[in-house]
């Protein structure tokens, strides 16, 4: 079913609900979108740090909840883990025709008013209470308070999460990978919608200046540390970018081929894609943002067989996007880097796969199922004022 504003009038006031607005990462990348969407939404989320992201997002009107008054709240806002649910019961949008979730963790919860739409853009269930419990909280990751701490909650917090998932109408996965998981875990249907690619920001390029490229957040289940240790067997250079709460340890770990530069602008990121050889992608993702813009700047990957990257990273005779390897291993990832070195890549077909993640196709699909759902939720429900 095909539903264009021009079929009908669709709702006026809409809420975008983010679980926390304190850095410019993929999940956030979707909010932007959306705001370009709907530039009169309001925008709620448990904590903002003010300058963390976009100027786009910034512009829009941000509510926040009891959490923003809390100690250190934007720089280790996981640690109130435990008051999240409550912090997202306190929100009222009675006041709203449409609700759109954001939600990796708390924000599908938000309540709900009667005669209000709740479409719930998921990026994940909390994975960190269900599938990677042991990446996050493992043994030789977190301290033994922590982890009996988290062991603790986790069964609490898996209840509150399938019992808060009936509160969305409707609900759009980020992945097939993700719409399997919405399935399994809360037993709801879900479309699917890729998130946005700004691939306008890249361009093709043929230089290899021999490196390999991470793009990441330097946290546990990213899994930096297998590409560091395969590159000091093989004596490959490697350029990491980013920040984040493994940057000791890893650095620890590197030898000297490896360098990091922090986060840096998004023009510097954009000339290291197009002087790699490769970008890496050691981790399992729920989509995986990175992986296309490689591609849009006509360069391979090098992916962990799991996860988001079975859908972007291919391997066919009519195309090939990259190389997957199929256990988190440092051997694995070395066959997979032997490879790469033996697979001829068209750049022109990978920029050109790369466009089908574009942020304008997110944008007109968000803007079309939205306005489909808003329809069949005003057809069930005749009495909902616009």
């Amino acid at each position: 079913m095909s539903v264009s504003r021009s079929n009908i009038e669709g709702p006026r006031r809409i809420a975008i609900v983010h679980d926390w607005l304190v850095c410019m990462r993929g999940g956030e990348k979707c909010v932007e979108a959306l705001c370009e969407c709907f530039p009169e939404a309001e925008i709620f989320t448990l904590v903002h740090k003010r300058g963390s992201v976009s100027s786009t997002i910034e512009a829009h009107s941000i509510h926040t909840s009891f959490l923003q008054i809390m100690p250190y709240a934007s720089e280790h806002y996981q640690y109130y883990l435990p008051l999240m649910p409550a912090a997202i019961a306190a929100f009222r949008l009675e006041e709203f025709d449409c609700i759109v979730s954001s939600s990796a963790a708390i924000s599908k919860a938000v309540p709900t008013p009667k005669g209000t739409l709740h479409v719930c853009y998921c990026h994940t269930p909390m994975r960190y209470i269900w599938d990677q419990f042991e990446e996050y909280f493992g043994r030789d990751r977190v301290s033994p308070a922590m982890r009996a701490g988290m062991t603790l909650l986790r069964r609490p917090l898996q209840w509150w999460d399938v019992h808060t998932s009936s509160t969305p109408h409707f609900y759009i996965g980020n992945s097939e990978n993700v719409r399997g998981r919405i399935e399994r875990i809360y037993r709801r249907s879900a479309d699917v919608i890729y998130p946005p690619v700004d691939t306008s920001r890249f361009s093709l390029s043929t230089r290899d200046d021999g490196y390999y490229l991470i793009v990441s957040a330097l946290i546990q289940y990213k899994r930096i540390d297998l590409a560091i240790q395969a590159v000091a067997k093989t004596g490959d250079r490697l350029i990491v970018v980013g920040d984040g709460q493994e940057m000791d340890r890893l650095r620890d770990l590197a030898g000297p081929t490896v360098e990091f530069t922090g986060w840096i602008s998004d023009d510097e990121i954009k000339e290291y894609y197009a002087g790699c050889r490769a970008v890496l992608f050691p981790g399992e993702e729920d989509f995986g943002i990175v992986p296309v813009e490689a591609m849009a700047t006509g360069k391979p990957v090098v992916a962990y067989g799991r996860g988001g990257a079975l859908e972007t990273v291919v391997d066919r005779p009519d195309l090939r996007t990259g190389v997957l390897f199929w256990e988190q291993t440092v051997d694995s990832m070395i066959e997979g880097l032997k490879k790469l070195s033996r697979t001829e890549f068209d750049p022109v077909k990978m920029r050109q796969f790369a466009l089908g993640f574009d942020k304008e196709v997110y944008k007109s699909r968000m803007e079309e199922t939205i306005w489909r759902h808003w329809a069949e939720f005003k057809g069930r429900f005749p009495q909902v004022s616009i």
